[in-house]
């Protein structure tokens, strides 16, 4: 399966840097509302037979545009849903608690999944809801599937499951507002990343470390 996983709209939050994580959580901002009207023509290469989004409004807002552009329904999915700031909801991201928030986030992709949030969620429990998101639409039978998600969940997913991205990759690479990491693979076999936001990611053991980007020309 080619799987899409997709960042949400700008929101008023995302502005201002604030770890906003509760559902339903705010809308788009007018910027968010344009970057998912161009979201149907910026994926117009890709046969998507499936649309998935998180249970908060700025994902179902953002999914609206390219669902509808493909004549599909979006499926709402609490399992791709962000992950969880609990004791550090709305704090600034850059502050001294909120970069607790990615040191734990990335901490999981390495394999420390007991490790909790303070007040949220461990990472045996982020990933186990969103494992179970990307196996239903696998098991759907669909060749290419977008899930439509969020910045924390989609890094810390993809640097724990695909064999080629590892948490200094991720780590240094921030995703935009609808911003895409393409990947292809099954719950079974694993997954490889293709691109993330544009740029050619390298197989693992080429290139350099696991996750070293190259040109796309090269």
């Amino acid at each position: 399966m080619r799987l899409l996983l997709i960042r949400h709209g700008q929101t008023p939050s995302n502005a201002g840097f604030l770890l906003d994580t509760a559902v339903p959580g705010p809308g788009l901002t007018e910027l968010g509302e344009r970057q998912a009207a161009a979201l149907p023509e910026a994926l117009a290469g890709e046969d998507i037979e499936a649309v998935y989004a998180s249970t908060l409004l700025r994902t179902r807002l953002t999914a609206a545009p390219l669902a509808a552009a493909r004549g599909l329904d979006v499926i709402v999915r609490d399992g791709i849903r962000e992950v969880s700031a609990g004791d550090l909801e709305m704090l600034p991201g850059h502050s001294e608690r909120g970069e607790l928030y990615m040191r734990t986030v990335f901490a999981w992709a390495v394999g420390d999944t007991a490790r909790r949030i303070p007040g949220g969620e461990s990472g045996d429990e982020a990933l186990a809801r969103y494992d179970a998101v990307v196996t239903e639409a696998a098991d759907s039978g669909a060749g290419t599937v977008a899930l439509v998600s969020h910045g924390a969940a989609i890094r810390m997913w993809t640097a724990a499951r695909a064999d080629n991205v590892d948490v200094p990759f991720a780590a240094a690479r921030p995703l935009d507002n609808t911003g895409v990491v393409v990947l292809e693979g099954s719950p079974a076999d694993g997954w490889k990343a293709l691109t993330w936001q544009g740029t050619v990611v390298a197989p693992a053991g080429e290139s350099g470390p696991a996750g070293q980007p190259v040109d796309a020309a090269g």
